[in-house]
This record gives structure tokens, sequence and C-alpha cells, in this order.
């Protein structure tokens, strides 16, 4: 399957009169545009490519269905006020778009060295990211959008998934509600955690739906973390970073995890 075949296969899927399809082979992406309001998604094929080698047909449905929920929603009008409940960060890497498709600067914060924090409108399926316009129309300053939406990550549930290996153990927050990587900012369960971990606490954030906590006790423990982040990075709908990060003193700092030896970015 090459990414010309994927791009066919989702053309045909979607398959709406009021949508325009622009392929662009040279950046492999394909472009899915309103016809009436000119917005519009544009979605990586090799990402799509590899995900169907892993879950076939699965892949594809999963891509139209992100596709029609995202541009169905760009056309209705989005509000802050009276919407304060719904008002969520998203973790994203550094080299995700700093403005919207229409060209207006998203708002966000300055993470770790790998990721951002970006802000989003929770609309049941999908949400919505905020740019300067909104929050401009909203009459909103950007202190009252942090604290609000900081405030809503902490009230999410914190469920996981525990695995051991090689004396190791590792947890996974994996709840799908597109803000299992945002839970890393949720500062007081990551002090408490850390508090309760015997090795080196250890996180990763490959893509938006999972978070990955670690008590790694050897040296092992490094080298199944960063296959772990690996494999996560390679299949996620919204990856984020494959590097994880070890915490320390409330502190996330990258590292390079290479032949069972850990080295600080």
């Amino acid at each position: 399957m090459n990414t010309k075949q994927i791009k066919d296969m989702l053309v045909a899927q979607l398959d709406r009169d009021d949508w325009t399809y622009r392929y662009d082979a040279k950046k492999d992406t394909l472009r899915i545009e309103d016809t009436h309001t000119k917005k519009g998604i544009t979605v990586s094929l090799p990402n799509i490519v590899a995900k169907w080698e892993q879950n076939g047909e699965a892949a594809i449905d999963e891509v139209v269905y992100y596709i029609t929920e995202a541009l169905t929603v760009m056309n209705e009008e989005l509000q802050l006020n009276g919407k304060e409940k719904h008002i969520f960060p998203v973790i994203r890497s550094t080299s995700f778009p700093d403005k919207s498709n229409e060209e207006v600067p998203l708002l966000y914060d300055d993470h770790t060295a790998e990721t951002r924090i970006y802000y989003a409108v929770d609309l049941g399926k999908t949400y919505r990211l905020i740019d300067e316009s909104l929050l401009a129309r909203e009459n909103w300053d950007r202190e009252r959008l942090r604290e609000v939406a900081r405030f809503n990550v902490r009230s999410l549930e914190m469920p996981f998934k525990k695995d051991e290996v090689a004396g190791n153990v590792f947890y996974f927050i994996n709840t799908n509600d597109g803000y299992d990587a945002s839970r890393i900012l949720h500062e007081k369960f990551l002090k408490n955690f850390s508090e309760k971990v015997e090795g080196e606490f250890a996180i990763a954030t490959p893509h938006q739906d999972v978070l990955i906590l670690a008590d790694i006790r050897n040296d092992t423990g490094y080298d199944v973390l960063a296959q772990m982040a690996m494999s996560f990075f390679a299949s996620g709908r919204v990856p984020i970073t494959a590097l994880p990060f070890l915490y320390e003193d409330g502190n996330l700092e990258p590292i390079f995890i290479l032949a069972k030896n850990k080295q600080s970015e």
C-alpha cells in the first residue's frame, strides 16, 4: 500500500460534492476543504500508510471519521463564554503548526524542548483549537484561559493499567477522551506519583491518546520505555514525541536512550 493508494481510498470513502480534495505529491498530504467556507484539514498520508500496515481497513475508517467530524465542527460558531467546563489543554509537538488553516495564530505555551501546550474547546466527539481571534471575540485573556484549562485537566479521572517488564513497572493512561497526554499537566498527581516510585520516574507522551508513567529500576527499563514510546508514536492518530522525559522535582527533562544508557538532552 502506497500513499497514492491511500489517498484514493480516502477520497472514495469521503465522497462529498461539497468538499474538494487536493493531493500534494511532494509533501505526501491530502487537503480536504469545504467548498463554501474554504475551511479544511490536511492529513499526512505516510502516517496513514503506517497505520494501514498495522490495522488494515480500521485505519481508514478512523481517519474518515476524524476528517468528517473535524470538518463538521469547523462550520459551527465557537464560544468560550458558557463553555468554561469544556476548555482543556492539549499537548502537541513543537513542530505542530502555530497558525490555523486561516492563518490566525493559535494560542499555545512552551512546555518542554519537545512539546507545546495548545488550548481547545471540547465539542463532544472532537474539539477545536483556540486561536487569538476567538480569545479577542470572547473578551478573554491568556491567563484566564490557562487557569480554566488547567483546572479542567485536574478534574479528569486518572485510571491506569499496570505492567511489569524485567523488574520495571509501567503504567498506561489510555481513556481515549482526547486528553490522555494532557494529564501530564496534572502537577499534583505527578508529584504524588513520584513519591511512590522505587527507581527513577520517567514519563512519555508518544501521542495524544496515551500517557506512560514508568518506574525505572534498572538499565533495561530505559530500553523498554524507548521501544514502547516509539511503538505508540508510530501508531498514534496525533503523534507528539517518541522521546521520554525524566521527572525530577517538578521538572521534565527529555532523555535520549541509547544502548541501555540514558543521556540527558
